[in-house]
């Protein structure tokens, strides 16, 4: 019988490639055998569900569930399975039962009502909890996999709970060494499988740190983590990350060690109070346990899957949750006892994990040795790029003491590094406000710029930029001074004053370079390169500049400097080289990852992949990146320049694509964010309408556009392009066009992207010749992508073919085909009209047919001619046609025919 155990999600998260695998199996009607598995609650039985509610109409489906304590009812799961169907007769049921019948026969009758049950008919037939199941159940479910019929047989079992003397373990043997077995093996969620999870349940984002708190409690099992949900109506998030485990499933979790023996009861409580990490000899000395005798307890605990051996003498429990459940049945004086004997042990040892020494002291009420282990390790955890245990650490310091700048400065660090703004902007506040000497309050400064930038809050910057230009006038040339100059570099960079930016970067070089500041020069040539390569007249110098700038950041171990100098490489002008382009971006990931520093990491990395897939010219590919990037984030709550960070991105490339109704989704979801940049949201809306053809919307989105342009100081020729574009397909008067593109260009724009707009509304006005120059001008430009290029050639056939040049016109299309060979969308649609108008199969086409018999009937008039020996003039006169019409037929017989001269052309036509 089919149970169900609905979860607290409406969908399932994380499983879709294995529910396609099997709905693949399904839908073969050929006999196949998955077996699915994994830990209690992962989710085995919720896939089966989702995959019975998408087989095919007239599927058969039975599915049985072995229960513990059933191996010794014989055809426990088959008994299951039909119970309540009343085709099956009381005569079968009782041979099935009778154990006065030989095994063998029992086994034919078991076979026989499965087969009056599914007959022909495809059928999905399931086995939930083999690791239960009896012996009789094992031996069936083998000899149904030997049948043949279009049926799809699955099992389930939990891996750890599976011993040699089960039956489920021989049968698992005999199905490998007969069939082709699909084994799929669920794991625990993604701290983005969780956070959706958490979305999916609560029909909101799921706040950041609420998400990460809760994967870590729960280890991303989605039982545990449907079970507190329930437990708290409402679903406020933050409250259930310190909610009390529900009684039920504290319950549960308890039963796994109801029946240790005392001594093994004592160590697995001493093991509870040791954390995340139990290290061998400090639950050995807490407990004063001999280490023969520990060894088996530890092993007797690993069978059971209490714990895991994480590491080299050291142990964790397998599910985070038991360890709290067990936890809360100890006595405060209890754990207080243990906390105190695991912390003289480190203390008297020396080097300990500064974590650990602040877990224990904390927990035994010894908060000067807490405070001291909470500076120390926040400062280490930084430095190994843990983020989030350096912000963990910090802020345990700061429930003591609160306004402690050393611990404020590591919060609002490592708030920042790990994604989480309102803390990062909440403790770097306090950090200014607390921070006495004035490196330290530059610092601040430096931190509250970039997170006010990253909040959108554009009024916030500017004061800040103004109180550090006032400090810079207070202090006296040195640390603090450089370290701020730093800070206004960076705001002026940020906001595009590039001039501004490069004055106040080089003051803070030469206050470095006199007062022997390595930190601060790496950060004002970080500041200066940025700067320099957003500027196209400079762009390669700062490229420069970054280059070296990363080498040396690294050997410093200064991974935020490097990571961040990488990212704008990645951003910038790319490099010729496309293997030279991924490696920088692999190195940006593998730097930020070595800060901790999650938006370079994770979003910017799905970003610089996109890049990358554009430079190659895969459409498809850039539209995957971003889509991953966006499905590990979206289920989060952020803000400011993160929240949907790859929405923008992932909406101009599927407006390239013509998706349209997904544009339509994505600039309903931007509009519902606040502080977006005041032309995104317009220009958007501008380009879809000029692609559905819906004047008055593009009308009013122009107007919009054009407004808030003008509080923009700065230019995107891509942005120019694409819209200029998108007016073209509209048809707007070139009179328009002028207009637009006086808005959206300016000299700071990159030379070939103003080309190539200029040339667009050139030809947009008749003037075919003067456009054709500024296209052929730019062909091969390396800041154009393949598209744009091939776009490109496209414009300039169509110039060539105003001019009557076709065979020129046909290089340009073949060339503009190979760079549109990835891509779909508008793009290439213009090129097949170019095409068609060129007599030339579309370029998704077959293979055209080749050889005399691809010939129209003109040219094969005129193949014949020139067998004769007939030159373009002559064929000109005698066909009463141009020479230059002559010219093209010539040329398109030569390429059909595969050919390079007229005489092979007579060989291959007298042949035929």
């Amino acid at each position: 019988m089919r149970t169900n155990r609905g979860g607290a999600s409406p969908v399932m998260i994380g499983r879709a490639s294995e529910l396609r695998r099997l709905t693949q199996l399904a839908k073969s009607r050929e006999p196949a055998v998955a077996i699915i598995a994994g830990e209690p609650g992962i989710g085995k039985t919720r896939l089966v569900q989702e995959l019975l509610d998408v087989v095919p109409a007239g599927t058969i489906v039975l599915v049985g569930q072995a229960e513990p304590g059933s191996l010794a009812r014989p055809y426990e799961v088959l008994l299951d399975a039909i119970d309540g169907r009343p085709e099956v007769g009381d005569a079968r049921l009782a041979a099935l039962s009778d154990a006065e019948r030989s095994p063998v026969e029992r086994l034919h009758t078991g076979l026989a009502i499965l087969a009056d049950l599914i007959g022909d008919s495809p059928a999905v037939i399931v086995f939930e909890d083999l690791h239960w199941a009896d012996s009789e159940s094992a031996a069936l479910f083998e000899r149904i996999a030997d049948q043949h019929g279009p049926r799809l047989l699955i099992g389930t079992y939990r891996p750890d709970e599976v011993t040699r003397r089960q039956p489920v373990a021989g049968l698992l043997a005999q199905l490998e060494r007969r069939h082709a077995v699909t084994h799929v093996r669920l794991d625990r969620l993604s701290r983005a499988q969780t956070a959706a999870l958490l979305a999916a349940a609560t029909g909101g984002p799921a706040p950041v740190r609420a998400a990460t708190a809760l994967h870590q409690r729960t280890g991303g099992n989605p039982f545990f983590l449907e079970e507190l949900l329930r437990a708290l109506p409402g679903h406020d998030l933050e409250a259930l990350v310190e909610q009390p485990l529900p009684w039920s499933l504290a319950d549960v979790l308890r039963r796994q060690v109801e029946d240790l023996d005392p001594v093994s009861h004592r160590i697995v409580e001493a093991a509870t109070v040791l954390g995340h990490r139990i290290l061998f000899d400090l639950l050995a000395d807490v407990t004063g346990t001999g280490e023969d005798e520990l060894i088996a307890v530890l092993r007797n605990l690993v069978t059971r899957g209490v714990l895991v051996e994480s590491g080299e003498d050291e142990f964790a429990f397998r599910h985070a949750l038991v360890r709290e459940a067990i936890a809360g049945q100890m006595l405060g004086r209890q754990r207080r006892r243990l906390h105190e004997a695991a912390l003289d042990v480190l203390l008297r040892g020396g080097g300990s994990d500064p974590a650990m020494v602040a877990h224990h002291a904390r927990g035994a009420g010894r908060y000067e040795d807490m405070i001291a282990a909470a500076r120390h390790g926040a400062a280490l955890y930084l430095s190994i790029g843990s983020a989030f245990q350096a912000l963990q650490l910090a802020e345990m310091g700061l429930d003591e003491v609160p306004d402690d700048p050393e611990l404020l400065g590591a919060a609002a660090r490592a708030a920042w590094l790990a994604g989480l703004l309102d803390d990062a902007l909440r403790h770097g506040r306090r950090w200014r406000e607390h921070a006495h000497d004035p490196p330290d309050q530059a610092e601040a400064l430096y931190l509250l710029v970039r997170l006010a930038w990253e909040s959108r809050e554009a009024a916030e910057v500017r004061a800040l930029t103004a109180d550090i230009e006032n400090l810079i006038a207070q202090l006296p040339p040195g640390a603090g001074q450089a370290r701020a100059m730093t800070a206004i570099a960076q705001s002026a960079y940020l906001y595009d004053e590039t001039e501004t930016a490069l004055l106040w970067a080089d003051r803070a070089l030469a206050l470095a370079d006199e007062f022997d500041l390595p930190s601060v020069r790496l950060t004002a040539l970080l500041e200066k390169g940025s700067a320099m390569s957003d500027w196209p007249q400079t762009a390669s110098d700062g490229s420069k500049i970054l280059s070296a700038l990363v080498h040396e950041a690294e050997q410093a171990g200064e991974w935020v400097i490097a990571a961040r100098a990488l990212n704008v490489l990645v951003q910038g002008e790319p490099p010729t080289s496309s293997a030279e382009h991924a490696e920088i971006l692999e190195r940006m990931r593998v730097n930020a990852e070595r800060a901790g520093f999650e938006s370079l990491s994770v979003a910017a990395y799905f970003q610089g992949r996109a890049r990358l897939a554009l430079r190659a010219g895969d459409l498809g590919a850039a539209i995957a990146a971003l889509q991953e990037g966006r499905a590990q984030d979206r289920s989060l709550r952020r803000r400011g320049r993160w929240a949907d960070f790859h929405g923008v991105f992932l909406a101009g490339l599927s407006l390239e694509a013509g998706d349209l109704d997904l544009v339509e989704e994505l600039i309903a979801d931007l509009s519902a964010l606040p502080n977006n940049p005041p032309t995104v949201i317009p220009g958007l809306a501008f380009h879809l309408a000029c692609r559905r053809h819906d004047r008055p919307r593009a009308e009013a989105a122009l107007a919009e556009l054009v407004t808030a342009l003008e509080g923009q100081v700065w230019r995107s020729g891509e942005q120019a392009h694409d819209l200029i574009s998108a007016a073209l397909e509209l048809g707007l008067p070139a009179d328009d066009l002028d207009r637009m593109a006086a808005t959206l260009l300016d000299s700071e724009v990159w030379d070939a992207h103003r080309m190539l707009v200029e040339a667009q509304v050139t030809e947009a006005h008749g003037w075919h010749a003067q456009a054709l120059a500024g296209y052929l001008s730019i062909t091969e430009s390396n800041p154009l992508g393949p598209a744009v290029r091939g776009t490109v050639r496209v414009s300039a056939a169509r110039c060539l073919l105003a001019a009557d040049r076709r065979a020129e016109a046909q290089e340009q299309v073949e060339a503009a085909g190979l760079l549109l060979a990835g891509w779909r969308g508008w793009r290439v649609a213009q090129l097949d009209r170019v095409r068609a108008q060129l007599g030339m199969a579309p370029a998704d086409a077959p293979p055209a047919v080749t050889g005399p018999a691809a010939l129209t009937p003109r040219e094969r008039e005129v193949a014949v001619l020139i067998s004769d020996g007939l030159t373009n003039t002559e064929l000109a006169q005698r066909l009463y046609i141009s020479p230059k019409t002559a010219a093209v037929h010539v040329s398109n017989i030569l390429r059909k025919l595969g050919v390079s001269s007229r005489t092979e052309v007579g060989d291959l036509v007298g042949r035929h």
